[in-house]
């Protein structure tokens, strides 16, 4: 779900946890404040984790003798990681669609270049 302005462009950003029952939070502003820098360090450590994962899953299934509930958690847990990787994904792609929406600010019209001194003609001084 995203949270959407009247043009359809995101204004909110979709946070890395949930809140009670597993509803999406979001937080509003304009990605400096302290809330927002939390979900980056969430994110970053998601994101850590799901490259951490990876390895661990590549090895684990490359070795002989792997149990049914070895490959069961592995699962349990690659999915939980895929679920964040998901979800960091929908936010960052909202904030990018936000940032796009916006628009431009208008140029501002250049002012005409100086023109080259022309020479002077001195009646006075001229033969």
């Amino acid at each position: 779900m995203r949270v959407t302005d009247v043009r359809g462009a995101s204004v909110a950003r979709l946070l890395p946890w949930t809140g009670t029952g597993g509803k999406p939070c979001y937080v509003v502003g304009d990605g400096t404040g302290y809330v927002s820098r939390k979900a980056d360090e969430v994110e970053d450590i998601q994101l850590d984790m799901a490259y951490e994962l990876l390895g661990h899953a590549d090895g684990l299934l490359t070795e002989p003798g792997v149990t049914a509930p070895e490959i069961h958690f592995l699962a349990r847990r690659l999915t939980e990681s895929l679920e964040q990787v998901q979800r960091i994904a929908e936010s960052r792609a909202s904030r990018l669609e936000a940032a796009l929406a916006r628009p431009e600010p208008e140029p501002q019209p250049a002012s005409a270049p100086p023109s080259e001194p022309q020479p002077q003609s001195n009646s006075e001084t001229s033969p």
